[in-house]
């Protein structure tokens, strides 16, 4: 089998030479071990640091590696497939990691033996996540549990570290949407699937570049790209609303007809914010909605390719 390692590089200059060295020694026990021969694909993010000169340095070095440069940072999933439609043609399988190696490259042994074996996309999954902080393994848990109460297929500790035959990937390609969220969308190919469970590492150098801010937008991305559960919920709030106002009104002609109203401004101003709070965050969800809309209509390229080495 031919393989094809795909790894999205973003200002990744200080862990990209260990990074190499690390798949380099993988290599060659994939070519012991599953009788797999790989080779590396680097594709440059649009980093503003010296990446793009390391992964030239490197593929004049070694034949195994390329590497390709978007004009832009167009972010993790845009580059992703970047490197799968830039490959499919020429491999037999693709597997994607990231740079920083921080999942198990060793499991990509387990998964070349499972797509040997018929299986056309293997899933590496976390057994657990000890090496996050407190508040990020709350908030990533949150979110795998809050997509599957959407009915999403999302694979429970799953990231982008996956790897996926030649016609998965070639079905994947078919897809025409640009508001990308892989995780949800490999899973809607249908084809046999295989896991492969290890421990997540500590990042050896560099910073994450997955923020707050950018977990956050990832988390909205991929619930509003595979879901309309807000949407209903919003119709639900709307529904649960317009029947306390009826109550509140018959209890107000109750209280009236009894002569026992006061005037209050209390009350009146707690049920305006109340309902306010609710138009306005039914309002951002709808227009999120609609912002997607808005991107799809559009038909834009997802990338642009500045360079290959």
């Amino acid at each position: 089998m031919k393989l094809t390692i795909i790894i999205p590089c973003y200002n990744e200059e200080e862990v990209l030479p260990w990074t190499l060295g690390k798949l380099a020694v993988l290599i060659e026990r994939l070519k012991k071990e599953a009788s797999t021969d790989a080779c590396l694909l680097l594709v440059d993010d649009g980093s503003k640091d010296r990446t793009w000169e390391l992964i030239t340095e490197a593929a004049k070095a070694h034949g195994y590696i390329s590497g390709i440069k978007l004009s832009h940072n167009e972010g993790h999933q845009n580059a992703l497939w970047a490197g799968m439609q830039e490959s499919v043609a020429t491999c037999d399988a693709v597997v994607s990691i990231d740079a920083d190696l921080q999942d198990d490259e060793t499991a990509i042994i387990d998964m070349a033996r499972q797509v040997n074996e018929g299986k056309d996309i293997v899933y590496g999954v976390r057994k657990k996540r000890t090496t996050d902080t407190w508040f990020k393994r709350f908030t990533a848990q949150a979110f795998y549990k809050l997509m599957k109460s959407m009915d999403s297929e999302i694979v429970y500790n799953h990231a982008d570290f996956r790897m996926m035959t030649r016609r998965a990937v070639e079905a994947l390609m078919q897809y025409p949407e640009r508001n990308l969220f892989l995780r949800g969308i490999v899973r809607q190919l249908g084809f046999r699937e295989g896991y492969v469970y290890y421990d997540r590492r500590a990042r050896t150098a560099g910073e994450s570049k997955y923020p707050l801010k950018k977990m956050l937008a990832f988390s909205i991305d991929g619930i509003t790209s595979f879901s309309t559960a807000p949407l209903k919920f919003i119709t639900f709030i709307g529904l649960v609303m317009t029947l306390i106002s009826f109550v509140m009104i018959i209890f107000a002609i109750v209280r009236y007809a009894e002569g026992e109203t006061t005037q209050g401004w209390a009350s009146l101003l707690v049920s305006l914010w109340f309902i306010g709070g609710i138009i306005t965050t039914a309002l951002g969800v709808t227009g999120t909605y609609i912002g997607k809309i808005y991107i799809e209509v559009k038909h834009r390229p997802r990338y642009f390719v500045q360079e290959r080495v």
